[in-house]
């Protein structure tokens, strides 16, 4: 049995950034036995309206970058960067989401091999690239707002950029992007990050313990077909 696991989230997302830890612990865990599907939200899809007039009496993009530090505090497996936020602040996450709906498409479609890689720590190139997105701004305080960033990241993780660049040409990244957003309509996704399980009947929202998200996923693969348990 394979378990279809929807994951969604915003590259922006300190909370998704923090989690990404755990991706990989479900990846060791549970192997072919899931498979992830990953979508993108745009949470942080204008941060001028989001943090600079929505956080103003809280410091705005200064206080909002305080804030993000303080959160990573108690995350020792991540670093963010002093200078995020404060001094560097993406216009969205939206380019990263296009470009990264671009990859996911190219994976798809077997242009980029779709196989995960020991190299990778055990991710596909498509997770690399996400992984890699986030830690462009978080850890090394990059613009990824910025598409001129965003191709050396990806190009960097072994993308060929010519063929992002044809998708976003031929509106096909963007189409994807588009239907993320449906897709969180349709599914009533709350916010970043998001684990969608079992069609819907379980949301996993926010910062979930990995216990958590482990106990709920073992519960699904040992329950024989749609059989819910009485406990």
């Amino acid at each position: 049995m394979t378990l279809h696991i929807s994951y969604v989230s915003d590259v922006l997302c300190i909370w998704a950034y923090v989690a990404e830890v755990r991706l990989d612990e479900v990846r060791k865990e549970f192997g072919a036995s899931v498979e992830l599907d990953y979508r993108f939200i745009p949470i942080f899809g204008a941060t001028h309206n989001r943090i600079a007039e929505g956080r103003k009496d809280r410091g705005g993009y200064a206080g909002f970058g305080d804030h993000v530090r303080k959160v990573a505090e108690g995350f020792p497996h991540v670093s963010i960067n002093e200078r995020v936020w404060s001094d560097v602040a993406p216009t969205t996450s939206s380019s990263a989401h296009e470009m990264l709906c671009a990859v996911r498409t190219l994976v798809s479609e077997e242009v980029v091999d779709p196989a995960r890689h020991d190299a990778l720590g055990g991710r596909t190139i498509f997770e690399e690239a996400t992984w890699q997105v986030r830690s462009a701004f978080f850890e090394h305080a990059r613009d990824i707002s910025d598409r001129d960033v965003l191709f050396d990241v990806l190009g960097q993780v072994g993308v060929p950029t010519d063929t992002i660049a044809a998708k976003l040409k031929s509106g096909e990244a963007m189409a994807e992007m588009c239907r993320d957003i449906e897709l969180r309509d349709e599914r009533k996704i709350e916010g970043s990050p998001t684990y969608y399980l079992n069609e819907g009947r379980q949301k996993l929202y926010g910062n979930v313990g990995y216990r958590v998200v482990s106990a709920n996923l073992r519960e699904l693969l040992e329950q024989p077909g749609h059989q819910a348990s009485w406990c």
